[in-house]
């Protein structure tokens, strides 16, 4: 008789899931901040200078560490079903 591993509840974090919360904030300073120098060019203002768009490059980061967390939790639940197998 193989045992099954018992479902995780909600009430848990699981291996990665601060992974994504942290690269979801990322990713939506990244998309404010594009947003914000963006802006310029339809108020026909002065451009904002190069270190904002630096910041921009926060949304691909943001999504980078979300998916690493992403491959973590898959990875962890691989391991632990075959753990269980």
């Amino acid at each position: 008789m193989t045992a099954t591993p018992a479902p995780r509840t909600t009430d848990e974090p699981g291996p990665g899931d601060g992974l994504v919360r942290i690269g979801a904030i990322v990713f939506i300073v990244g998309a404010i901040a594009t947003l914000i120098t963006v802006a310029p060019l339809f108020l026909g203002t002065d451009p904002f200078p190069s270190f904002a768009y630096a910041v921009c490059m926060l949304m691909g980061v943001g999504f980078l560490i979300a998916g690493a967390g992403v491959l973590r939790s898959i990875a962890a639940q691989r391991r632990q079903a075959k753990s269980a197998a």
